[in-house]
C-alpha cells in the first residue's frame, strides 16, 4: 500500500519531535549543572565550603569572601578548617576597610590560638589595621599632614608591631614591622614636636619643655631631636634656668653642630604668620 504525501509529512513531523524529545533529555541534565540553583553554604561540607571561600579570597571578591568565613566559623566552631577561616576572616574585614571588625577577630584568633603557627603573621595583622587605619576623607583627597591629627592608632600600631618583635624577633614579618615602626616613631615625634611648638609660641614654655623632653626620651634617632633639642634651650632660657640651658645646648652642638638654630639662636624657632593656617589646605 502506498503512503500519501499527507501521511508522509506527519511521520517526518513524529520523528522530528521525538527526536528534539531525545536531544532535550540528553542536553537538560547538562544544563542543570551549568545554569541550576547555585549550591547552598549552609548545606555545604566544612572542607568544601573553605575551598569556596578561599577561591573567593584569592581573585578578591573579599565581600563573598567574608560571608564565607563567617557562615563557616558560625556552623563549625572548631577544626583545622574553622582555625584558618578566622584569620582569613580577619584579613579580608581588613581589605574591606572594617579595621574594628578585623582588629576584634584577630584578638580573638590570638586567644584562640597562641600557638598557632602563623601566629607571628597575626600579631603582625594587628599592627597593621591600625597603621592603615584612615585620617578621614580629606586625607585621602589632599596630601594633609597626618602628624597634626590624633595620633591614638599610630601610638596602637606602634605598641602592636613591638608585641611582634619581642615575642617573634626571627619572624618573616619582623623586617617589615621595624621599617614601619621607624615610620610610626617619626611621625609620632613630629606630633610631639608640633604640639610643643604651639605651647612655645603661645609662651606656655613648661608645657612646651615636657614634650620637648618626651621627644628626646621616647623617640631616640628621630629626626625631630635636634629641634627638640634646641627648644628646651629656649625653654630653660625663658624660664630662668641657664644652667640647664647650658646642658642642652652643650648636647645639641655635640649631636647636630649643623642645625638650624646656631645661625640666629634669637631667631628660632620662626614661626609663620597665624594667617598662613587660614588658607585653605596650607594650614
Amino acid at each position: 500500500m502506498m503512503t500519501t504525501l499527507p501521511q508522509a509529512r506527519s511521520r517526518s513531523m513524529r520523528l522530528s519531535k521525538l527526536l528534539t524529545i531525545l536531544i532535550l533529555i540528553v542536553l537538560l541534565p547538562a544544563c542543570s549543572t551549568m545554569f541550576g540553583k547555585r549550591e547552598n553554604p549552609n548545606k555545604m561540607a566544612v572542607q568544601q565550603l573553605y575551598t569556596m571561600a578561599t577561591k573567593a579570597l584569592k581573585v578578591n571578591n573579599f565581600s563573598r569572601a567574608e560571608n564565607l568565613y563567617t557562615r563557616l566559623i558560625a556552623r563549625f566552631p572548631y577544626g583545622p578548617y574553622t582555625q584558618r577561616a578566622q584569620i582569613n576572616l580577619a584579613f579580608t574585614q581588613y581589605k574591606e576597610d572594617k579595621p574594628d571588625d578585623a582588629y576584634s577577630t584577630v584578638h580573638r584568633y590570638i586567644r584562640t590560638y597562641p600557638a598557632a603557627k602563623d601566629i607571628a603573621y597575626a600579631y603582625y595583622l594587628l599592627g597593621l589595621i591600625n597603621f592603615n587605619r584612615s585620617g578621614g576623607l580629606l586625607s585621602r583627597l589632599f596630601p594633609v599632614d597626618r602628624t597634626e591629627r590624633d595620633q591614638g592608632y599610630a601610638v596602637q600600631s606602634f605598641d602592636d608591631f613591638s608585641q611582634l618583635l619581642q615575642r617573634y624577633p626571627d619572624s618573616r614579618y619582623a623586617k617589615a614591622a621595624r621599617q614601619r615602626m621607624i615610620w610610626l616613631r617619626n611621625g609620632l615625634a613630629k606630633s610631639e614636636l608640633n604640639t610643643a611648638m604651639y605651647y612655645y609660641q603661645r609662651k606656655a614654655y613648661i608645657g612646651a619643655l615636657h614634650r620637648a623632653i618626651y621627644i628626646v626620651k621616647h623617640y631616640q634617632r628621630a629626626p625631630q631631636i635636634g629641634d627638640a633639642l634646641a627648644l628646651m634651650i629656649k625653654c630653660y632660657e625663658q624660664l630662668g634656668d641657664q644652667k640647664l640651658a647650658k646642658q642642652a645646648l652643650q648636647v645639641l652642638k655635640l649631636n647636630y653642630p649643623n642645625h638650624p638654630y646656631f645661625k640666629n639662636p634669637k631667631d628660632w624657632p620662626h614661626f609663620q604668620s597665624m594667617w598662613w593656617h587660614l588658607i585653605p589646605l596650607f594650614g
